[in-house]
């Protein structure tokens, strides 16, 4: 009986796992938003990279289909492109000093 209880909880924890693992609607708005104010910001310092929007672009297309987790997954992906894209855009603005010739 004490075999089958711990079966039982380790089940019960497994699937709330999963569950939890499994990205909604909310997840996805959340992460897009994210994605878009970090474009945004990389639209504002002139280095917006096409494979952002791109993947933006993808992100969109699968919560129309309804799949969330993928919608979610390249909504990070293009929140991390464009994270990318402005660290590229701030260090490349001050890096410029030290190719100078002197």
């Amino acid at each position: 009986m004490r075999i089958t209880t711990l079966t039982s909880i380790a089940a019960l924890l497994l699937l709330g796992a999963t569950s939890a693992l499994a990205a909604g609607e909310d997840d996805y708005k959340a992460a897009v938003a994210a994605a878009e104010a970090a474009n945004k910001q990389a639209a504002s310092l002139r280095n917006q990279w096409t494979t952002t929007a791109s993947t933006l672009a993808a992100a969109k297309k699968f919560a129309d289909g309804g799949d969330f987790d993928k919608a979610t997954a390249s909504a990070k992906e293009a929140e991390a492109l464009a994270k990318a894209s402005i660290f590229q855009a701030t260090s490349e603005k001050e890096r410029w000093r030290d190719l100078e010739i002197r």
